[in-house]
């Protein structure tokens, strides 16, 4: 069989009643997806709660039948499947709990770029949101962000669509496979995405965009981010279950107010009003507030000092963010091998010191 750990890797994904937690969890117990489906069937049939399901399924020859037809569409499409311990999985969305095992992604931008906006709202945008949209978008091209969406109508696709004008690379995330576009309208949109930009699901060829996927997509697009901005948005939709969403992952939310009369800006009032967002006009705030750009006359950077005493842990730290550039702080943890208390007290301590900065997402670079 060709490329079998991805074989396996997609297999595990397409087994009933296996989601994203348990799907880590087997992999933490068995050590690679393949070992999973290696492993004797009376031995998987003690798993609580899922056993008899999942030792059917491993015996199942059509799942694996299944995962190879996908694997030559990924071959034949040149699609990157980025399993969650791949190095080039996107290191924000790996920090939640829930982020899918396997991505499918098409385009060249880098996931793991240093600033990720996104941008969400009404299918049904309005003059006013067209004209915050494109001028957030056009405010963010000297920070050169990734501006991620969700490809549906309204201010989705105008943040797409200003985000190309304005050279910035663009990913849509969808809740079907890669083997289509929906809505249809924007497969011309898609096609100028993959050369600035991209698209990533979670979802095979040939699953449909049914309702229950659009919650699922919604994660994915909370989880890519340092911070979402809603423009425009109903008290029910989309828009707002990814604004919680990301709440929920400690990423910034952000959104731009409207009128009281306007039912299109009920839910970004909303979200205004009851502190689960805070409120923006234009892109220096966002820049403000994410700590993009120092306002003018404002503190000083902090500088790094030249001499001082670290511990051992603070010297492991330092060292592995020279290595690395940026890390989570979950990568720290495993990669310097020490208690999440351990490593927090350490990080602390050098944010203190002046010798690196905590970003969005608990996302740790030098100074």
């Amino acid at each position: 069989m060709p490329n079998d750990s991805l074989l396996y890797q997609i297999a595990l994904t397409m087994i009933p009643g296996v989601g994203d937690v348990l799907g880590r969890k087997l992999i933490s117990l068995y050590g690679s997806a393949e070992a999973v489906f290696r492993e004797p069937r009376q031995h998987l049939k003690k798993m609580p709660r899922i056993g008899d399901l999942l030792s059917h399924a491993v015996g199942n020859s059509g799942i694996l039948t299944r995962a190879e037809k996908e694997v030559s569409f990924i071959e034949r499409y040149r699609i990157t499947p980025l399993f969650f311990q791949d190095k080039g999985y996107p290191h924000r969305l790996k920090q939640c709990v829930d982020s899918p095992v396997l991505l499918f992604y098409k385009g060249t931008a880098d996931l793991n770029s240093n600033r990720v906006i996104a941008i969400v709202g009404t299918r049904n945008a309005t003059e006013y949101g067209k004209n915050s949209t494109r001028e957030i978008v056009s405010g963010l091209m000297n920070q050169q962000v990734l501006v991620v969406s969700g490809l549906a109508y309204g201010i989705d696709s105008y943040a797409h669509r200003f985000s190309l004008d304005c050279g910035l690379n663009t990913v849509g995330v969808l809740a079907h496979g890669l083997d289509t576009v929906y809505p249809w309208l924007h497969r011309q949109l898609a096609e100028k995405m993959l050369s600035q930009g991209g698209l990533v699901t979670e979802f095979s060829s040939k699953t449909k965009p049914d309702r229950s996927n659009f919650p699922k997509r919604n994660r994915i697009i909370a989880g890519l981010c340092d911070a979402i901005v809603v423009v425009e948005a109903g008290r029910k939709g989309g828009a707002l279950i990814t604004a919680d969403i990301a709440n929920s992952y400690n990423r910034d939310v952000f959104a731009v107010p409207g009128r009281v009369t306007d039912p299109f800006s009920d839910g970004t009032n909303y979200l205004i009003r009851t502190n689960r967002a805070a409120l923006i006009q234009k892109a220096d705030d966002i820049e403000y507030l994410m700590g993009w750009k120092e306002a003018a006359g404002m503190a000083k950077a902090v500088q790094r000092k030249i001499f001082i005493e670290m511990t051992v842990e603070e010297d492991k730290i330092v060292s592995l963010l020279q290595e690395n550039g940026q890390l989570g702080i979950d990568e720290i943890c495993i990669l310097a091998d020490s208690p999440m208390s351990k490593v927090s007290a350490s990080l602390l301590n050098l944010e203190f010191e002046g010798v690196l900065k905590c970003m969005p997402g608990k996302v740790y670079s030098l100074l």
